[in-house]
């Protein structure tokens, strides 16, 4: 599958590289169904492994294709593949459709699984334009892209490298201000990344910018001034529902959402 760079309003075009699919019948697919989608006129964004390709120049190999959308459009882009003869599943209401034909598939997104995120116009207005095959089409921005990655903290999946190498190769391109804007509530989760960049990336410090980790870290101190909080929560299940299950089924955690539990004064 051959690429080109396509002139963009928002400056010079990130290096792009080929992940590796699983033979010619993969990229077959995958440029087909680019091609059916640029047809459709109905808004969507490349991520996943082609857009961190595309960004750091990495190729590796990758099964499928990840697509993101509005949530609007999320059902739009299904009926669309499956008026074509492909087949649509909804794996998660909440988040997540794929596409299939025969034993390849691409996943259609319009949130992340834990409801931090959710696909919005602003995603399009930072986008960059890229030329797939014949196909120009857009990606996510690195912004979005390290947003996007940042709660993807499985047992069998860490996207932790996928970050450091945006913030390397990126870093000039991502909003800093609008990633800490998006990731406000969640800021700990930031200053982990940044933390991670530092400690893998020593001589490469200064990629971040200094305001941004002062910030985070006055936030910490201004914490650590603080009560511990009086609610018995486990926010590990916003990275994976399945590793920090027996924090709410046998410890006496509440999950994220609903009912919580109030501390009693023991630490256990």
């Amino acid at each position: 599958m051959a690429r080109s760079p396509q002139k963009s309003s928002r400056g010079a075009q990130p290096p792009l590289a080929l992940p590796r699919l699983a033979g010619a019948e993969a990229e077959e697919f995958v440029a087909t169904a680019i091609a059916d989608l640029v047809k459709s006129k109905i808004p969507f964004l490349i991520a996943g492994t082609f857009a961190v390709s595309a960004y750091t120049g990495i190729s590796r190999l990758t099964k499928d294709l990840d697509i993101f959308c509005r949530a609007g459009d999320f059902s739009r882009i299904l009926n669309h593949f499956q008026s074509l003869g492909y087949t649509a599943e909804i794996e998660d209401e909440r988040w997540l459709g794929k596409v299939y034909k025969g034993k390849h598939f691409f996943d259609v997104i319009f949130s992340s699984s834990n409801g931090t995120m959710f696909v919005s116009d602003a995603w399009f207005e930072h986008a960059l334009t890229v030329k797939i095959n014949s196909s120009s089409v857009p990606i996510v921005a690195p912004t979005e892209l390290v947003w996007s990655k940042s709660f993807i903290q499985l047992r069998e999946r860490y996207d932790g490298a996928d970050l450091a190498h945006m913030i390397l190769k990126t870093h000039d391109r991502i909003d800093w201000h609008r990633l800490l804007d998006t990731m406000d509530a969640h800021w700990e989760v930031l200053l982990i990344h940044l933390l991670n960049f530092r400690w893998i990336y020593p001589s490469e410090r200064d990629r971040v910018p200094a305001w941004l980790l002062d910030e985070l870290l006055r936030r910490l101190a201004a914490q650590g001034e603080l009560p511990l909080p009086q609610t018995k929560i486990c926010r590990g299940r916003m990275y994976s529902r399945g590793d920090y299950e027996v924090d709410v089924t046998e410890w006496g955690f509440a999950d994220v959402g609903g009912d919580v539990e109030m501390r009693t004064g023991s630490k256990e």
